[in-house]
């Protein structure tokens, strides 16, 4: 990933001026809105589209022997939006995450964007939680129906 001049000078300097904001877009299919969020005190505007500011944490991914690895998103349930965001969407299954990070003085210059999928989410009182990785298309089937002991039971 390329960062801008700006970016470098932020994520290296000792006393920065200002420091890159991350922000989360939740997509669902069955939504057309997404839940757009920007871990900071004021929200921001970035590609036309509102961020509220909402505080979140990221947790980077594990790396733990015969395991996919997978990032955790914990997000606070302040004003219960995305709870009612979950619910709308049948309990987010399907859901997806974009992780992005910009610098308030240039939003529309993005220093990181990533899009992963969202499972597994969870609320409480206190915050709506969910894994963050890749579906595990290795270990999916490539065919329809697969010549083993189930499917040709009389040929083993």
């Amino acid at each position: 990933m390329t960062y801008s001049a700006a970016g470098q000078r932020a994520m290296l300097s000792t006393a920065a001026t200002e420091s890159p904001l991350e922000l989360i877009e939740i997509t669902h299919p069955d939504l057309a809105i997404p839940a757009r969020f920007v871990n900071d005190r004021l929200d921001i505007i970035v590609d036309g589209n509102v961020y509220t500011a909402t505080r979140f944490r990221l947790t980077r991914p594990d790396d733990v022997d015969r395991q996919t690895p997978q990032a955790r998103l914990a997000v606070d349930n302040v004003g219960r939006d995305l709870t009612v965001w979950v619910e709308q969407s049948n309990g987010g299954k399907g859901a997806r995450c974009r992780v992005m990070a910009v610098l308030r003085s240039s939003p529309s210059v993005k220093e990181f964007d990533m899009t992963l999928d969202l499972a597994g989410i969870s609320i409480d009182t206190l915050e709506v939680s969910g894994g963050l990785g890749f579906q595990n298309t290795l270990g999916q089937n490539a065919v329809a129906v697969r010549f083993d002991p189930l499917t040709a039971p009389g040929c083993y």
